[in-house]
């Protein structure tokens, strides 16, 4: 693998009924972009928004193209990637503001690390008091795995470049490579999970996910998700993704234990569980055909897998 010539780049903001959000972000993103240390354009990825979002654009922001693409959740952006050229890409909801400085952090991983998929910045709160990720790290609880940021001693290590299991609001992309692995996986559509699928694809294939505090943005954290879908089905959700996930990637012992634990969870009850894994179930055929896919071929995957787990675990 040869490190990435940067020359230009872009930064994709996906959108879905986000008009207050873009108001409210997209000036920031803007500013970042004219201040990138290569020439970098911003794009809105529209999802089909019922709202008055692309009015608004126009009006305020005349100067940025607007794509529009069936809502697809955040695997709208694969089919974008596919029409780009630009080697390296920003990937960004439309509930995150960037510093002025933030572009050109990102990039250098893809210029100096041969086996960079993704690079991800240190992502604070709106009002820049608490911290949001993204130096993820990764455990496996009830049988579940999860994606983790504040982990206990978090604060002690914010500022220390690292290896991130995930990034889920804002992360730069080596776009071929993002595309040769399939991008954001639509089995977890409408949301949750898919950044740590992609983190754990990314590190199965050889690749590996770079956490840059040089780099600065604020996230607001479920700004489009709760309004259009409560908190009730966000958590049903996560657990859904979290068992697709299991299901879809895991092998040898680990998804044993998982299975085990499945089993008694589910006798013993528990009305929002039970919906959350019947939803899974009812995705299983394309489960089993993105498992088989996945997995056909592959040698040594427990050991790879394990390794992951041992390098992000907390």
């Amino acid at each position: 693998m040869e490190p990435v010539s940067l020359d230009r780049t872009q930064i994709l903001v996906l959108n879905y009924n986000g008009r207050a959000l873009l108001q409210e972000c997209l000036p920031s993103v803007i500013e970042a972009a004219r201040r990138s240390p290569v020439p970098c354009g911003v794009v809105v990825v529209d999802n089909d928004s019922t709202d008055d979002s692309l009015a608004r654009l126009a009006f305020e922001f005349p100067d940025v193209r607007v794509v529009r693409r069936p809502n697809r959740g955040l695997a709208s952006f694969n089919d974008v990637l596919q029409e780009l050229d630009e080697p390296v890409v920003l990937l960004l909801n439309n509930d995150v503001k960037l510093a002025p400085e933030a572009v050109g952090p990102l990039l250098r991983p893809f210029a100096e690390r041969p086996d960079a998929l993704f690079s991800a910045p240190l992502c604070w709160t709106f009002d820049g008091r608490l911290y949001e990720g993204m130096r993820t790290r990764v455990r496996t609880r009830f049988g579940l795995v999860q994606g983790m940021c504040r982990v206990p001693g978090h604060e002690a290590r914010i500022h220390e470049a690292d290896l991130t299991a995930a990034a889920g609001p804002i992360l730069a992309v080596d776009r071929a490579r993002f595309l040769a692995i399939g991008g954001y996986d639509p089995i977890y559509f409408p949301g949750r999970i898919e950044d740590l699928d992609l983190g754990f694809r990314a590190w199965m294939a050889g690749l590996r996910g770079y956490y840059v505090p040089e780099s600065t943005a604020y996230h607001k954290g479920f700004a489009t998700f709760a309004p259009e879908l409560g908190e009730a089905r966000c958590d049903g959700l996560a657990i859904r993704n979290t068992l697709i996930f299991a299901w879809k990637n895991l092998r040898g012992v680990r998804l044993a234990k998982h299975l085990g634990w499945l089993a008694v969870r589910l006798a013993r009850g528990g009305r929002a569980f039970r919906r959350a894994f019947l939803e899974a179930a009812s995705r299983w055929p394309e489960v089993a055909r993105a498992r088989s896919a996945l997995h056909a071929g592959s040698t040594g995957w427990v050991e790879r897998q394990e390794a992951f787990f041992r390098r992000f675990d907390w």
